[in-house]
C-alpha cells in the first residue's frame, strides 16, 4: 500500500519531468529530452534489474559528466525557467498583498462608519488596531468576542446600557477579539480637561504597544486617535485616511 510521501515523490518527479520536457521543447530541441529519458531508463535496467556492476558504473560516469554538460549547454534556458518562476511568485505576492490591502480598507470603513454615529450620539468608545506588536495579554483581560468585524456590533458593543462599554475593543485584522479590555493609563500629565480615563488609556497603550488607539469622547463627541504616545483630535473627513496610513504603515 502506497504512503502518502510515494505519492508525493511520485507527483513531484512527474512535475519535474514535465517541466523539463517544455524547457527542452520551446528550445526545439524536443528529441534530447526523449533521449535522455531512455537513457536513465536504460540505465535502471542495468543497475536494478539486471544488476550488472561494471556496466551500471560506466552509465554513472556517464550521467554525471552529462548532467554538468547539459547544465553548460542550457544554461540560458535554465535561466529562463527560474526566472518564469521568480514572475509566478512576484505575482502571486502581489495578489495575496492586494487582498489584505482590501480586507484592511474595508475593516477600517466599518471602523470609521461606526465612530461617526457614536461621535453624533456622543457614545464613548475606545477601539484598539492591533498592528505588530501582540496585544493578546490585554486581550486576555476582557470578553473575549473572535468575532466578524461589523459596524452595527461595534456600536452594540458600546452603548450605554450593555454590559461591554467600558473598556477598550481590540481588533485583530478583520475579526473584533475582546472587548471590555483593561489598558495601562498613561500618567496624568497636561492633558485638556475634556480628555478622561478613555483618552489616558488609548495614550497608555500607544506608548507601550505599535498600537492604533481611536477614541470617542462621550462629553463632547471628538474623535481622536493615539499612536506612538501621541493623541491629536482627528476630524470626521480626515478619520479614514488618518487610520489607513497608520495601520497600512504598521502592519507592513
Amino acid at each position: 500500500m502506497p504512503q502518502l510521501k510515494d505519492i508525493i515523490d511520485i507527483l513531484l518527479f512527474a512535475f519535474i519531468l514535465y517541466g523539463v520536457f517544455r524547457l527542452l521543447r520551446r528550445s526545439g530541441v524536443v528529441n534530447l529530452f526523449w533521449g535522455i529519458l531512455a537513457f536513465f531508463f536504460v540505465l535502471f535496467i542495468v543497475r536494478y534489474v539486471f544488476r550488472l556492476e561494471m556496466t551500471g558504473a560506466l552509465f554513472d560516469r556517464v550521467s554525471d559528466v552529462g548532467v554538468i554538460a547539459l547544465i553548460v549547454i542550457f544554461q540560458n534556458e535554465i535561466r529562463s525557467f527560474f526566472y518564469n518562476i521568480g514572475i509566478h511568485i512576484g505575482r502571486l505576492s502581489h495578489r495575496l498583498g492586494s487582498i489584505r490591502q482590501d480586507a484592511r480598507t474595508a475593516t477600517i470603513d466599518k471602523i470609521v462608519s461606526a465612530a461617526r454615529n457614536m461621535s453624533h450620539s456622543r457614545t464613548g468608545a475606545l477601539i484598539i488596531l492591533e498592528c505588530r506588536h501582540d496585544l493578546s495579554e490585554y486581550a486576555d483581560t476582557g470578553e473575549r468576542l473572535d468575532a466578524r468585524i461589523s459596524q452595527r456590533l461595534i456600536e452594540h458593543i458600546f452603548f450605554k446600557n450593555t454590559p461591554l462599554h467600558d473598556g477598550a475593543l481590540i481588533v485583530r485584522n478583520d475579526l473584533l477579539v475582546s472587548a471590555a479590555c483593561i489598558l495601562p493609563l498613561a500618567p496624568d500629565r497636561d492633558l485638556p480637561k475634556q480628555y478622561g480615563l478613555r483618552h489616558r488609556a488609548a495614550l497608555g497603550i500607544s506608548e507601550q504597544t505599535d498600537a492604533i488607539a481611536l477614541v470617542v469622547s462621550e462629553e463632547t463627541g471628538e474623535i481622536a486617535i493615539a499612536h506612538n504616545g501621541n493623541i491629536q483630535p482627528t476630524p470626521e473627513q480626515r478619520l479614514s485616511a488618518e487610520l489607513t496610513n497608520l495601520w497600512i504603515e504598521q502592519k507592513n
